[in-house]
């Protein structure tokens, strides 16, 4: 006689237990909250499907668009979310996952998160958040002092100051650079005894009253994509991020810069900011900080550095030169949930002068009031979580030094895989790591070779076929789950700026080791001399003159 299956119902009790009463230990979710705290790592790697499936195959398990009558029961709904979510999710944890900027995570960061998620603060307001306002500001300071290091006199005076911030909590770089500009822009158009200000009249009143024809933000042309949605949603419009040329190092080309300055100038065009970049998100490269600070200093405009990736080198004691200038900016846009390990969603501006927020201040009498010490007034964001005790957690689990240690181990493992490249005979460094990010693409000796023998024609079509190799390499090795390596198109110096397409690695996992970077070098070797990829190469070969396998069989 078959069981009678257990059907859920919506009830007042129902919705009681369902906000006061835990699942039970040997709950489908109790088992695997036990193994989450017990074995992260054999929890991801039992659970996440390393082989990757269409999405259009997944789209399927996700088609219902009609929100259920009646209740399902916890327990499926756990067991659905482990098979068709957990199982397609990516392995962002995984020492062989080095494409893009999201890692491992610190283990105390999951039971931390979980009391985050249970007090539920919503820091738009001290009433929702109480103890973690003081908080949320002492983190700011923590990281203006990382940035400006002023003296303790001055994080007394400012740090909890109910009539300034050093900073704005938010929730990644894009809001940062958002808030950043945002202030440039109020900035450059302040109230007077005729106007009320942009942020009261709008940009077309603010350029007629101040006498421009427009205004531009000025940026490398490795500026991260937010900048242009900034642009956008300010009233600039995108067309007005100009993105200046980079020299071969990837840096922003700083006689280009001056002479688009000079031409704005002579048109009447305001330039807003300056935004130099501390790690570029596809190079990881440093602009010339202290440079492009003077050159924001002579044409009298905002200078904002965008340092989401780069901003932790400061805590390495060995490589925060390579940031030298950036405490000279007006603000520095950073990440938590890059190289400070802290789950997704948990990022910050810090603003060089305490006063500056208050060009964005908005108040509401029902819960941002005038003189209150929280944040929400200053930032774009409404309601937001507190991130801030993850963040603050971290600053003092792992301290300064533990930080470096970090920093230190990417930068330094980063070298060692563009030596090991470099050793190869079958790859090619593209871009020198500056921090831990760097390039490469499959390009065998012998093709090396006829590229500097080859003219602009031929080396554009022998580039234009390595980079379909590139890209065959990189989706067969992404969907096999072994491995991840991102790629991108660059314009290397070295080929006059013919677009090529490589392989972009990140190196901020220290679990990943030297024995999974050479198997990772292995496995894309091996699938270049697959079946799959014999067509391309042997264009490859016809293109550098060599005899094909199918020339030399007939």
């Amino acid at each position: 006689m078959s069981k009678t299956k257990k059907i859920a119902k919506a009830s007042l009790e129902t919705m009681y237990r369902v906000f006061t009463i835990p699942e039970a230990p040997n709950s489908t979710l109790g088992r695997i909250d036990q193994k989450i705290s017990q074995n992260l790592a054999g929890f991801l790697q039992d659970h996440i499907v390393a082989v990757e499936k269409d999405l259009s195959e997944m789209e399927k398990d996700f088609a219902e668009s009609r929100i259920p009558e009646e209740p399902v029961f916890v327990s499926e709904q756990t067991q659905f979310l482990l098979d068709k979510l957990v199982s397609q999710s990516v392995h962002t944890a995984s020492p062989s996952f080095i494409g893009h900027m999201t890692s491992a995570l610190p283990y105390f960061m999951l039971p931390l998160s979980k009391i985050m998620i249970a007090l539920n603060q919503n820091l738009v307001k001290t009433e929702t958040s109480k103890a973690f306002t003081p908080l949320e500001r002492q983190v700011i300071g923590m990281m203006h002092r990382l940035v400006y290091d002023r003296d303790d006199a001055y994080y007394h005076e400012w740090m909890h100051n109910s009539s300034a911030a050093l900073g704005s909590m938010c929730s990644g770089g894009t809001v940062a650079n958002i808030t950043a500009l945002w202030v440039a822009r109020n900035l450059c158009f302040p109230a007077d005894s005729v106007f009320k200000g942009v942020r009261r009249e709008g940009m077309f009143k603010a350029l007629k009253h101040y006498g421009y024809e427009g205004a531009a933000v000025l940026v490398s042309k490795r500026g991260h994509y937010s900048l242009s949605k900034s642009a956008d949603l300010l009233g600039l419009g995108s067309d007005n991020i100009i993105a200046i040329p980079t020299g071969p190092n990837n840096k922003i080309d700083l006689q280009a810069l001056r002479a688009t300055c000079e031409e704005l100038r002579d048109a009447k065009v305001r330039i807003i900011s300056l935004v130099g970049i501390a790690g570029t998100t596809e190079t990881g490269n440093i602009d010339p900080l202290e440079e492009m600070a003077a050159i924001a200093k002579e044409f009298n405009t905002y200078f904002h550095v965008d340092a989401a990736w780069g901003g932790p080198t400061l805590f390495s004691n060995n490589y925060r030169h390579l940031l030298k200038g950036i405490e000279l900016a007006d603000s520095v846009t950073m990440d938590a949930h890059k190289q400070l390990y802290v789950p997704m969603g948990a990022g910050l501006v810090v603003f060089k002068n305490p006063s500056t927020s208050n060009a964005i201040e908005h108040h509401a009498q029902y819960i941002i009031r005038q003189g209150s010490r929280d944040l929400g007034s200053k930032t774009l964001e409404g309601s937001r979580p507190g991130m801030a005790m993850l963040i603050q957690s971290g600053l003092k689990i792992i301290g300064r030094t533990g930080y470096e240690i970090l920093i230190d181990l990417g930068i330094e493992k980063a070298k060692a895989f563009a030596s090991m490249i470099n050793q190869a005979d079958d790859f090619e460094l593209i871009s020198e790591p500056e921090l831990n990010i760097l390039t490469y693409r499959y390009c065998p000796a012998w093709v090396r070779q006829a590229l500097e023998l080859a003219d602009e024609e031929r080396q554009q079509a022998i580039n234009d076929c390595l980079s379909r190799i590139t890209k065959g390499i990189q989706k067969t090795q992404r969907a096999r789950g072994k491995a991840f390596v991102s790629r991108t198109r660059l314009n290397p110096a070295a080929y006059d700026g013919q677009a090529c397409v490589v392989f972009r690695v990140v190196l901020a996992n220290p679990l990943t080791t030297a024995e999974i970077l050479q198997d990772i070098l292995e496995e894309q070797r091996a699938i270049a001399a697959e079946d799959l990829l014999t067509d391309r190469m042997d264009e490859l070969r016809h293109l550098c003159a060599i005899p094909t396998a199918k020339a030399a069989a007939s």
